[in-house]
């Protein structure tokens, strides 16, 4: 399978370590903006040798398209190449807060006859929580705590001194979407969990900055018709960005390797 990577930051260079032996699956182009190209070369040379660095998905010899560049990505290569027919594994899970951009994507995979893949990222029991939703669902609340840092370059900055908190304190309480909009690299995870349930406007969000933790903490309560039920993950965060959990990182590679598989779960 020929795949074009969108993005070679620090979620998709750690994806292409992973999948760097992986026979069938063959980084054919990576794509950034202008600027990050010689990084990008850097990067390719060591871990995708065959592929091309380019700023734009190419035009044809390519099977599949994983964005892994944020939210601007989405817009810019996600929805042409959907439109093209090209399906997409998306990890920028939080830019479908913004108004009308998952009826687009919708939309684009339609016209393409193709499909968008969104990954469960940081979070785990997406399914379970999709499964809810059809069987009745009634409220659903995602709590996230990280440890100070990694809430640096956010408005919590605006909200307490990160450098020196000596006890957890709340940023931010709201919806889903209010989430995602102040907190977009921070909020993949409650976008992904809203979309599987209740959508960004009933979903209930609480983000605490957190001194006495090291890991990325992630909470969802669910209950309904169907029942209840509460998760709770400890991820260590990925080692060139405190702000992402590796497991996103492990998330888009189990995506990729789920399309050439002969078994999938």
């Amino acid at each position: 399978m020929q795949i074009a990577l969108i993005g070679c930051g620090a979620i998709g260079s750690a994806l292409l370590e992973l999948v760097k032996d992986d026979a069938d699956l063959q980084i054919a182009a990576i794509v950034v903006p202008g600027g990050s190209r010689e990084a990008a070369h850097a990067v390719a040379q060591r871990l995708a040798p065959g592929a091309q660095v380019l700023e734009t998905v190419p035009a044809a010899g390519i099977d599949l398209v994983v964005e892994a560049a944020g939210h601007a990505a989405i817009a810019q290569h996600v929805l042409p190449a959907l439109q093209r027919g090209l399906p997409c594994i998306v990890a920028s899970v939080g830019a479908l807060a913004a108004p009308g951009l998952a009826e687009q994507l919708e939309a684009a995979a339609r016209a393409g006859n193709t499909q968008v893949q969104l990954i469960a990222g940081a979070i785990g029991g997406i399914d379970a929580l999709a499964a809810a939703r059809i069987g009745g669902l009634e409220t659903v609340r995602y709590t996230g705590r990280k440890p100070p840092q990694a809430w640096k370059g956010t408005p919590a900055e605006q909200r307490c001194d990160l450098d020196s908190l000596a006890a957890e304190t709340v940023i931010f309480e709201g919806t889903a979407r209010e989430a995602a909009a102040q907190f977009p690299k921070n909020a993949n995870v409650a976008a992904t969990v809203s979309l599987a349930g209740l959508g960004l406007d009933r979903t209930m969000v609480r983000l605490i900055a957190d001194p006495a933790v090291r890991e990325n903490l992630h909470q969802v309560e669910a209950a309904g018709a169907f029942g209840s039920f509460e998760l709770s993950m400890r991820n260590q965060p990925l080692a060139a960005n405190p702000k992402t959990s590796a497991l996103t990182v492990f998330s888009a590679v189990r995506a990729l390797r789920g399309q050439v598989a002969p078994l999938v779960i």
